[in-house]
């Protein structure tokens, strides 16, 4: 190797490892898994509801079909599924690194419940509680708006250890 190519290896390392160390961490609750256990590509795949309306309910994952990435564990209920998040997992990966997207807007990191969910601009979003989603729904774009602002400076904190309130998750993990 000469130094040329040297010098680009190491500024490759660099910045990978640079990308790795302001990762903030990924919302994983008693399960051990990212969303809960539930299936993050199935979301997309799901039929969502109007604005003000429950969204259907998530479908869980298997412990036989998993990836990891940004330090947690996916499950997946398809070996399909599992296949489409390791092609593209910054695709079906949960916004604020699985946190509640009202929460990000507001400047903090709390848990992201997974069956509070909307797909917004080919995005996955979670939020903690039924009322914060009202919240949410009151302004979509101005929400994500205040949460990407307020991104950069939370990603890199701890993530949430909090567990969500009034949840049991229900993904089998079977």
């Amino acid at each position: 190797m000469n130094r040329f190519t040297l010098t680009i290896a190491a500024a490759a390392t660099a910045l990978s490892l640079a990308g790795e160390a302001f990762a903030g961490d990924q919302y994983i609750d008693a399960t051990g898994f990212a969303a809960s256990g539930f299936d993050v590509v199935a979301y997309f795949d799901l039929d969502p509801s109007p604005i003000g309306q429950p969204q259907p309910a998530a479908i869980p994952g298997k412990a036989a079909f998993t990836a990891d990435y940004n330090g947690a564990t996916f499950a997946f209920s398809t070996k399909e599924n599992r296949d489409k998040f390791v092609a593209d997992p910054a695709q079906y990966a949960p916004q604020y690194d699985g946190h509640c997207a009202y929460g990000v807007s507001k400047g903090g990191k709390v848990p992201g419940n997974p069956n509070l969910w909307r797909i917004v601009d080919g995005k996955l979003y979670l939020n903690i509680t039924k009322n914060v989603v009202s919240f949410w729904e009151e302004d979509i774009p101005g929400n994500i708006n205040l949460a990407e602002g307020n991104w950069a400076s939370i990603e890199p904190e701890a993530g949430s250890t909090s567990p969500i309130p009034r949840y049991t998750s229900t993904a089998p993990l079977k």
